[in-house]
């Protein structure tokens, strides 16, 4: 056997592999005899049927049989041997007038080939870090509600400023049926304000959906409707008032306290804000990062250039997926993936140049980590270390959970690394100036 590799350009190939029948006869001779041993035949006893009548029955199918596995083993050799970081999978070439009723045989099969590039890590315009911090008004808005959380309900007999209020929406139409609890101040409009007011259980009311709230998000939990629908849905309600209350918010002592951190963790109001502000920012140096990230990966795909063989790739995928797709289905697909095969050049570029890999040690570590903290939530904060090995194993054992965990640590470790060498400039917001530059 004969294979050999012709470059098209620095991204293409070719790789032809020449087959003899010396190659694959033993093979194709050994597997006639396993099929005369159990071949069940009419007229002959098992393990006695006539050896040319077993390869006139099985000899083609089983030679073409071997000679592919020779194919398939041969190719992946050969791309292991010669180190050719292939994108894709080799796909072999159509031949005109091929024919298996020969003893030799030539496949050619193309191959896409990653490219050469250097990592730009130092691009001229320095990417955000963003630092969010929780501010006094949020800080103010997050006591109230917890206070609100843990305050008693009063019954109302009227609709006042104070009041939330139950009742059922009701639109046939549109196949609305709900009940559900608002507050009087999320209600919008002069007139919706003036239509609730003094109102009691058992009263109703006639309303419009648009503008009804002073967050058109609120109609999708109160409505029961699609994120889409909420954005535009116009229509009229008849809202059946059921019960009017208000909350006496929780007061402010060691017991309060207490219930929310558990015994003496705060002592007073400044503890308390000090506590919910450290909090706060902890989970939103995770929202900060995963946009960190972001801008990396942006970055890095704008100012890292290189060419990708994309007339293969887009051969490739036509055929790569449980369902073929046509060439101009192809083409689409392959736009909507090409920034993310980039990035995962660039990204096993970064990793294997900084040795940054995952080993089954720091896998098992991090995921000890992750099942500690989710035991802590649920009462147990020290589990002993025979408990969380155990668990950790079976975690692991889990392919799906197992990639899961590793490709989250693989992300940490970009993250560690981006930060130490990518130009950063770093940006305090709160949390709502936060939303509105990264998702506006």
């Amino acid at each position: 056997m004969k294979i050999s590799k012709k470059d098209i350009d620095s991204l293409n190939s070719v790789v032809t592999i020449d087959i003899i029948a010396e190659d694959y006869q033993n093979k194709v001779d050994q597997e006639l005899n396993n099929y005369r041993k159990k071949a069940n035949i009419p007229g002959f006893r098992k393990g006695h049927v006539p050896m040319s009548l077993v390869k006139k029955q099985y000899g083609k199918s089983v030679m073409i049989d071997e000679v592919n596995k020779l194919i398939q083993e041969s190719l992946n050799n050969f791309l292991i041997e010669e180190k050719l970081d292939v994108l894709g999978n080799p796909l072999p070439k159509p031949q005109e007038n091929f024919t298996w009723e020969t003893d030799n045989f030539t496949f050619e099969f193309e191959l896409g080939l990653a490219p050469e590039f250097e990592v730009n890590l130092k691009p001229k315009k320095a990417i955000t870090s963003y630092k969010i911090i929780a501010d006094d008004k949020m800080l103010e808005d997050q006591i109230a509600n917890i206070r609100e959380q843990y305050g008693k309900i009063i019954a109302q007999d009227v609709v006042d400023e104070e009041s939330n209020i139950t009742g059922t929406f009701v639109n046939e139409e549109k196949e609305i049926d709900k009940k559900s609890t608002f507050k009087f101040n999320k209600i919008s409009g002069k007139a919706n304000i003036k239509k609730f007011t003094g109102k009691k259980a058992g009263d109703i009311v006639d309303l419009k959906s648009k503008k009804l709230f002073s967050d058109d998000h609120m109609l999708m939990n109160i409505l029961g409707i699609s994120h889409d629908e909420a954005h535009d849905f116009d229509a009229s309600l008849v809202f059946t008032i059921e019960e009017v209350s208000k909350t006496e918010l929780a007061e402010m002592n060691q017991e309060f306290f207490d219930k929310i951190f558990g015994k003496d963790v705060v002592k007073n109001e400044e503890e308390l804000k000090v506590k919910l502000k450290e909090d706060a920012e902890k989970q939103f140096a995770s929202q900060a990062d995963q946009q960190l990230l972001n801008g990396v990966t942006e970055s890095l795909i704008e100012n890292t250039k290189f060419d990708l063989p994309a007339e293969f790739l887009q051969k490739w995928l036509e055929v790569a997926g449980e369902k073929p797709l046509t060439s101009e289905q192809a083409v689409d697909e392959y736009k909507r993936s090409e920034k993310g095969l980039r990035y995962q050049l660039i990204e096993s570029k970064i990793s294997k140049e900084n040795d940054l890999k995952v080993s089954y040690e720091d896998l098992k570590t991090f995921a000890k980590s992750f099942i500690k903290t989710q035991m802590a939530q649920y009462g147990n904060p020290n589990p002993e270390e025979k408990e969380l090995d155990e668990i950790a194993n079976r975690v692991l054992s889990n392919q799906e959970e197992s990639k899961r965990l590793s490709d989250q640590l693989m992300n940490e470790k970009l993250l560690t690394f981006f930060k130490e060498n990518i130009k950063l400039k770093e940006k305090k917001v709160t949390y709502d100036e936060f939303i509105k530059e990264v998702y506006k």
